[in-house]
């Protein structure tokens, strides 16, 4: 296999691991907010720590050779598609970092409610459907299809 073959394949890997992780994390999510007890909350909230590791990864994993494939693949660095991308990149990182910070404060809530009681609780509730928080996910989840478009088609390559 050649250069370009290697690097496509280990990127794609990356991209694999960035879309799976971000995936189980929204699936981890969506079960925490569906879940009755704030032991369950806690538990699922707390699970995405393991997909953040391999989003972690991912995004590592395909930023690095996704730019050493616009390098050997002979593409311009400048082209609207490439920076695009790094665009789409930057900012659904930054969504996903804003969104786990809030989902992080909500985790600490259902751990202190869990230990207090196992009864339901409004404020819990209430934090798991912060419309900031459900924004912030769609917008870096709607960034990431994106930018597996852009990867696919490259328009204007």
């Amino acid at each position: 296999m050649s250069e370009l073959q290697w690097l496509l394949a280990l990127h794609v890997t990356g991209a694999f691991l960035f879309l799976g992780g971000g995936v189980t994390a929204a699936i981890l999510g969506i079960a925490a907010r569906r879940a009755a007890r704030p032991r369950e909350v806690a538990l699922l909230l707390g699970l995405t720590q393991v997909a953040l590791v391999v989003i972690a990864l991912g995004a590592l994993l395909t930023l690095v050779l996704g730019l050493w494939l616009v390098h050997v693949g002979g593409f311009a660095y400048g082209q609207a598609w490439v920076v695009s991308s790094l665009v789409l990149f930057t900012v659904a990182l930054a969504a996903a970092s804003l969104a786990g910070r809030r989902d992080r404060v909500t985790r600490e809530l259902a751990e202190r409610l869990a230990a207090a009681s196992e009864l339901p609780s409004d404020e819990l509730r209430t934090r798991l459907r912060d419309p900031v928080s459900l924004s912030l996910a769609w917008a870096s989840g709607a960034a990431i299809l994106a930018i597996l478009a852009l990867m696919i088609w490259k328009p204007g390559a």
